[in-house]
């Protein structure tokens, strides 16, 4: 996979809102990923009493469920979920939308940081509505294939 397919998965990662994360607890759950291409990991904010935090003290093998029409992004990232006590990056990492789910806010004794490491990604990259249909049209007209954007596997 190229390196421009790698900093497209990340740059529109960042720009996801939610992901569904399946830490092997028998159930994925919605979670706010901060994308973090530097750091080369997907973190996220939790509760000490969650279940996917439990299963994280135990570094899980976990999945990443993309699904994401604003971002025009989907596939499945497979990794390592890990508990993070890493105080200096739950600070970095801190915003006033995870404030929003702790009531004493980043003073909240159950504020807990998960870092997710990405082995390998399995994505679809499009480039939007108005291009897909155009791609459609297109193909019914010429008898192609419409290009409806990209498809990868990334190693990271």
């Amino acid at each position: 996979m190229t390196a421009d397919m790698t900093d497209t998965f990340w740059n529109r990662l960042s720009k996801i809102r939610a992901v569904m994360l399946d830490a092997g607890t028998g159930s994925p759950v919605p979670m706010a990923p901060i994308a973090r291409q530097e750091d080369g990991a997907i973190w996220f904010i939790t509760s000490s009493d969650h279940d996917t935090f439990q299963a994280s003290k135990n570094g899980a093998a976990s999945d990443i469920y993309l699904c994401d029409s604003s971002g025009h992004m989907y596939g499945t990232v497979k990794g390592t979920l890990s508990a993070s006590d890493d105080t200096d990056k739950l600070d970095e990492l801190w915003t006033p939308m995870a404030a929003a789910w702790f009531k004493n806010g980043r003073e909240d004794d159950s504020v807990r940081l998960m870092k997710y490491t990405p082995r390998e990604a399995e994505v679809w990259v499009t480039d939007g509505t108005v291009k897909y249909l155009f791609e459609t049209i297109k193909a019914n007209v010429t008898d192609d294939t419409p290009d409806t954007g990209d498809y990868g596997v990334i190693h990271f």
